[in-house]
């Protein structure tokens, strides 16, 4: 296994570092695979990291230090190149038995117990549930899907949380906006209902105002005079300065409370009917996109249990809290915040930052170990204050992770695609995964690094191409899988093949690549950095391809062709266990 033999040549550099310089005995040893397979399988910089230190020559260092490596049988031999580097080149043998221990674990290749069965809690999407998902969402969506099973094959104890914001101004708004038009559609005389510009616009808003006139009729009706009482009126609506948004901001406040008025025990019910409704919709499209939660967490239980309340008062007791302009503040510049933040306001009411120091709390009350958020790029600014608010109430906030995501931009025909819907605001996630598959948007969101911008080319995720990573990856299982369904042997005696018969420069390099994949999970959970499999993936389906096309499997020697098919199948199961990872399907035809 390679993790084994990365081990056994830091091992072997080891002893012959005590051997050489034994003050230096304990010095961090690096061992990698060099770019270039003629330089050997194993490569260490051991000689230019110390030739400072002990003041020789990098070149002369290396020599003393390949002359004390001891013996080893799955060495072939040991040579110096460039400045100093001290390169390993392993034994035919050596380099594949990993095939073996494919065929041997399975699904369980690659798992390690790095993460000690620690409970981590990863958070994501967490989008409010106001309107569809969208191509935005649909990023974190499989960027966060894919980090928990990555983690989870790397050893952790993982759950998944969607944080539902049912508590905030948002849910009031869309509340209010589906009973407008619900009164739109209930006026006798087709008299139209002032609807807001800063209203939730969108197609969907009409159709939940038709499911409650459905249900409902008339009963929740009230008099359009009664509605629009005491509201103040609307700037010009091409004005765009502070003065006018705030004036359209007091005159939405001024409607919903009078709707909360009007409707009385009704708005309750009207307010849970859109988050029902909205929710639904969401957990809907997120588990047909292949992204399960084992949670779903109220904004507003925070509120009920009293947590909110509690976290201000021991904010406030351990002094952390002051009373400016009748509001209540958080001296979070006092942890590395750019500057103070309102917790509780002059009227009394708490801010969503207030829910969220409780809302940290609480996870590290249910016994999580490691804090993963998985947050828009935008929220960069928000780290500071969340990880201060921790560290104020007794937590240590290095438990908190927080991964960013860029926005990803949709491109057809190489020009940057509309980005509008029936509400004029974004594409949904449904429609693009309608459009190019689950499986193309589960990959091609997930290959590149999460901070790093996206240019998702719908073209090319919809094409049937070498050019098309996820269409790759998959025609090298399917072929695969053709090739095994022609074999008449049995799968479960390849562990005993002839292995020693694979010889060509593709077979072993295949098997090289095989031997990659444990540590590159163990880098990749380390990293938070699923992206690195969807790398991997696309080189180990170029050898195979390549290998498919410059040699047979299933030739006339019967133990060349067990001993090649015992590695095709090896290939199979590290890519469905790739693949398994990011969460993508790996049909056996195509």
């Amino acid at each position: 296994m390679s993790h084994d033999l990365k081990t056994h040549i830091a091992e072997l550099m080891r002893a012959a570092l005590r051997s050489v310089a034994p003050a230096e005995a304990e010095a961090t040893i690096l061992i990698e695979r060099p770019k270039l397979a003629a330089h050997g399988d194993f490569s260490c910089n051991l000689a230019m990291q110390l030739a400072r230190t002990l003041k020789r020559n990098p070149r002369e260092l290396a020599q003393l230090l390949l002359s004390e490596v001891p013996y080893s049988p799955v060495v072939a031999k040991v040579d110096i190149a460039g400045a100093g580097f001290i390169n390993f080149h392993l034994q035919p043998g050596a380099k594949l038995d990993v095939v073996r221990g494919v065929l041997e674990h399975g699904e369980a290749y690659g798992r390690s117990s790095a993460g000690g069965k620690r409970k981590v809690l990863v958070e994501f999407v967490s989008a409010n549930p106001t309107g569809p998902l969208h191509v935005g969402h649909g990023r974190g969506a499989a960027y966060g899907g894919s980090l928990g099973k990555l983690l989870a094959f790397a050893g952790w104890d993982v759950t998944s949380e969607y944080y539902v914001n049912d508590a905030g101004r948002q849910m009031d708004i869309l509340a209010l906006s589906t009973w407008l038009r619900y009164l739109e559609s209930c006026q006798p005389t087709g008299e139209a209902v002032p609807f807001p510009p800063n209203a939730y616009q969108g197609g969907y808003v009409r159709d939940m105002a038709r499911r409650l006139r459905s249900a409902h009729d008339q009963r929740l009706f009230r008099p359009l005079a009664s509605v629009l009482a005491d509201t103040p009126g609307l700037p010009d609506p091409v004005r765009g300065d502070d003065e006018a948004k705030r004036q359209r901001e007091a005159h939405l406040d001024a409607l919903i409370a009078n709707a909360k008025t009007l409707l009385g025990d009704q708005w309750l019910y009207v307010h849970d009917f859109v988050l029902t409704e909205q929710l639904a919709d969401c957990r809907s499209d997120l588990e047909d996109s292949g992204v399960h939660f084992d949670v779903w967490f109220s904004e507003q239980s925070l509120f009920d249990t009293g947590l909110v309340e509690r976290c201000i008062e021991r904010l406030r007791e351990a002094g952390h809290l002051y009373v400016q302009d009748g509001a209540c503040w958080f001296r979070s510049t006092a942890f590395g915040d750019e500057k103070d933040r309102v917790v509780q306001r002059d009227n009394g009411l708490y801010t969503y930052f207030a829910s969220d120091i409780a809302y940290h709390l609480n996870k590290i009350e249910r016994g999580f170990e490691r804090l993963i958020n998985v947050w828009g790029a935008d929220h960069h600014g928000y780290i500071p204050r969340v990880k201060g608010a921790l560290q104020a109430l007794g937590c240590d906030p290095a438990r908190l992770d927080v991964a960013l995501v860029q926005f990803a931009v949709l491109y057809r025909g190489g020009a940057k695609a509309q980005m509008s819907t029936r509400s004029g605001e974004y594409v949904t996630l449904r429609n693009l995964r309608a459009d190019v598959g689950n499986d193309a948007c589960r990959f091609f969101y997930v290959l590149r690094k999460s901070d790093q911008h996206l240019d998702f080319d719908l073209d090319l995720a919809k094409s049937q191409s070498n050019d098309n990573p996820v269409y790759y990856i998959q025609y090298a299982h399917a072929r695969l899988c053709s090739v095994l369904a022609l074999w008449d042997g049995e799968l479960d005696t390849l562990a005993g093949s002839a292995l020693d018969r694979l010889e060509s420069p593709c077979e072993l390099a295949l098997a090289a690549r095989l031997a990659e994949f444990p540590p590159l999970v163990e880098q990749a959970a380390n990293e938070l950095a699923p992206h690195l499999i969807a790398f991997y993936l696309k080189d180990l389906a170029a050898e195979f391809h390549s290998y498919y096309n410059a040699e047979r499997i299933l030739v006339d020697d019967a133990e060349l062709k067990e001993a090649r098919v015992a590695l095709a199948t090896a290939v199979r199961q590290v890519i469905r266990n790739g693949m398994t990872i990011l969460g993508v399907s790996c049909p056996v035809s195509m």
